[in-house]
């Protein structure tokens, strides 16, 4: 358990901080958090744990404004992207979106920190199940667009 809120710290180190790991070029920060996403991913298929009934605390995150300050300093060139609304429709070339790759991070951090504060706070079942629940509802998507988006823009 201790790998996976290690993994996550390195995730929303760049959340909660700005200005991180200036020493280094941008291709070798973004080899880092691909890295530590691409942990996390695998870290979902081993989750174990026996559903917790216990009524705990709601979670108090971090001021999303202030995330994404910091992810903006970290990452300056995390910007727009395109992505078809329906991949499997492969006749439709024009319905298409825009993602962001800094709120694509943003949404990440935000959820595996509040994932790390339940295994603190509450107990270890709550974070991962609330880690399973996050991840195939809302985190999995953030990490797919974000990894594409930067395999596109830095390779």
């Amino acid at each position: 358990m201790e790998d996976l809120l290690t993994t996550i710290n390195e995730i929303a180190k760049y959340g909660l901080n700005p200005d991180i790991d200036t020493e280094k070029d941008v291709f070798e920060k973004v080899k880092m958090l691909e890295k530590n996403l691409i942990k996390i991913y695998y870290k979902y298929f081993d989750i174990k744990y026996e559903f917790d009934k216990a009524e705990y605390p709601d979670y108090e995150g971090p001021v999303p404004l202030e995330v994404s300050k910091n992810i903006n300093s970290n990452f300056i060139d995390f910007d727009s992207y395109k992505v078809f609304l329906d991949i499997l429709d492969t006749n439709n070339y024009s319905d298409c979106a825009y993602g962001c790759a800094s709120d694509d991070l943003a949404d990440i951090i935000r959820e595996l920190l509040e994932v790390r504060w339940r295994i603190e706070n509450n107990s270890l079942a709550d974070g991962l199940w609330h880690f399973e629940f996050s991840f195939n509802c809302h985190i999995k998507h953030h990490m797919l667009d974000l990894l594409q988006f930067m395999k596109e823009r830095y390779s």
